[in-house]
């Protein structure tokens, strides 16, 4: 029963990322892309650091802590989410969303090529499938290549910084608790974003004042729930049941991201993104190890079933 818990809460955080794809487009599309996300991501910092407090949990680093907290903060936080607010004024939700489903990809290759993870056939089939499909994705139906935005070229530019963070957790992980870090990390990555807003959009803040009730739910929904505690859940259950199950739930992001930019958007999805999506989830599965497992556990029940004819 409590691992049903665990499931279904990971479940419910992993929705509410791909719902927040929808939000942070409506979000983009009524604030300074740069500036907002950077108040939101300021936002989350303090109500992943308020519940550390209340639960008593909250801490700080000594300097080299620091230093690798600021490190991954530089491209979880920084990177990531310039260049997703800035890909998604260019581009659609669910192409948006999809393509960060390739996040388990990105970070399989980056563990090859930097932390000397083992290239498998498996992995070189899911790395090749995955791409192919986000190929799929890209082309937006029977537009053609032409139909390639630059949006999407910088919604990948986000997945590569956040695969490069994650690679640089991995080393780090042992080392620190990952909810703490979380905290951190998204308060000095939303510092860091807002010099960059000012920079990019000098008069940012007065553009604040003009949007209705229902945008500032939005902001403050995707913050807190999305940002702040759906991420010190996420690591909290990938304590619990490892890093291998959670990437199964990780996979239906995209599919919510499609849902949530149909209906909330209007967005029309074509039957190359589906193709694209499923691609892409197949090449996770195939990189991850996941396929294999899945296999290994049909097969153990299966052995189990003519044992018990037997």
């Amino acid at each position: 029963m409590y691992r049903l818990i665990l499931y279904g809460t990971l479940l419910t955080v992993v929705m509410i990322w791909g719902l927040n794809v929808t939000a942070t487009k409506i979000l983009v599309n009524n604030f300074p892309p740069v500036t907002m996300t950077a108040l939101r991501i300021f936002v989350a910092g303090l109500s992943a650091i308020l519940i550390l407090s209340i639960r008593k949990k909250f801490k700080t680093f000594k300097k080299r802590g620091m230093f690798y907290i600021f490190l991954v903060a530089m491209f979880n936080v920084v990177g990531h989410q310039f260049f997703l607010s800035i890909g998604l004024t260019k581009t659609t939700a669910s192409n948006t969303g999809i393509l960060l489903g390739m996040v388990p990809l990105i970070t399989s290759v980056l563990a090859v090529i930097f932390l000397g993870d083992r290239l498998t056939i498996m992995k070189c089939i899911g790395i090749l499938i995955g791409f192919s499909g986000v190929t799929f994705i890209v082309i937006k139906g029977s537009s053609g290549f032409q139909a390639i935005s630059i949006g999407d070229f910088y919604i990948f530019l986000s997945v590569l910084a956040q695969g490069i963070s994650f690679v640089l957790i991995k080393k780090v992980a042992s080392q620190m608790d990952g909810t703490v870090m979380t905290a951190w990390m998204l308060l000095f990555g939303s510092i860091i974003l807002f010099f960059m807003g000012l920079i990019k959009e000098p008069s940012g803040l007065m553009n604040f004042s003009n949007v209705t009730p229902m945008v500032w739910i939005i902001f403050f929904s995707s913050a807190v729930l999305a940002t702040g505690v759906g991420h010190m859940f996420y690591n909290k259950i990938l304590q619990k049941i490892g890093a291998a199950e959670a990437a199964v739930f990780i996979n239906f992001n995209p599919f919510f991201a499609l849902i949530g930019a149909h209906f909330f958007l209007k967005e029309q999805i074509f039957y190359s993104q589906i193709l694209g999506f499923l691609m892409v989830v197949v090449g996770v599965l195939f990189v991850t190890g996941e396929w294999g497992k899945i296999r290994k556990r049909r097969q153990v029940k299966f052995d189990g079933k003519i044992r018990s004819i037997k």
